[in-house]
């Protein structure tokens, strides 16, 4: 199938670059996490098993991110989420599977309850909605207020960089206090040797959607990543499961 690679342009905000892949529907769409692009293993991954399959598949970055225009501490909560919704809007037509890690899974949340009538499914590894309430402590919520960026030491290379602007977007789009008004297929897989997102989340972020078709599931050694062959090879099952 054909797939292409170019930038996303339109009027009011940075170029979004993309990869689309041309093929059946639903549309996977891959929304990656914080600090993350669409070139990471498990969206490549993924990207693979649909040209394999003949799937119609849209991977991208959001703005200040990967080979998107623009800076990644003028990204917010809010303007990723319409990063999102300005390209799905633009590149795709029909139904759509989202598959949102990280804060990807955040994101795709919030995009799931603004087009609820295009989404078909939604999958989530460690997804993380909420997380500026619960991810930071009390005294890291005051430096960010008072300094404006946080930098905090990151396994995954350089320092991790939170803005105040961030952070607050984060607060003003918080999730887990409310029933989230999603109805489609979820399924949460987490690994319960993730550091960054405890696996609890998960179970508590099911028990807030309104979809009665959602599942859990848990991997007893995956770490937050979930990027090991054995771990790809679950997330692949789980969306093709999500497709026929």
């Amino acid at each position: 199938m054909n797939q292409r690679s170019d930038l996303h342009r339109r009027s009011g905000g940075p170029a979004l670059a993309y990869s689309l892949r041309q093929g059946s529907g639903p549309t996977i769409v891959f929304l990656p996490g914080y600090a993350s692009d669409m070139s990471g293993t498990k969206a490549v991954a993924l990207d693979a098993w649909a040209q394999q399959e003949g799937r119609a598949m849209l991977r991208f970055d959001y703005s200040g991110c990967g080979e998107s225009e623009g800076r990644f501490e003028d990204g917010t909560l809010t303007i990723w989420r319409d990063d999102a919704l300005a390209i799905i809007d633009a590149l795709t037509a029909g139904p759509l599977i989202l598959v949102g890690s990280s804060m990807g899974g955040w994101i795709g949340l919030l995009v799931a309850e603004a087009r609820p009538e295009r989404i078909a499914a939604f999958v989530g590894i460690a997804a993380a909605p909420d997380f500026t309430d619960w991810g930071f402590t009390q005294d890291e919520k005051m430096k960010l207020l008072a300094a404006g960026r946080l930098e905090r030491p990151s396994d995954y290379g350089a320092p991790m960089v939170t803005t105040r602007a961030f952070w607050q977007s984060g607060e003003g789009l918080r999730m887990l206090h409310r029933e989230i008004a999603i109805d489609c297929p979820v399924r949460l897989l987490h690994g319960q040797r993730d550091p960054d997102v405890p696996w609890h989340h998960s179970t508590h972020l099911a028990g807030r959607l309104r979809s009665a078709d959602v599942q859990t599931i848990l991997v007893k050694d995956g770490d937050h990543r979930l990027s090991r062959p054995q771990d790809l090879e679950l997330l692949i099952a789980t969306v093709a499961s999500l497709t026929r």
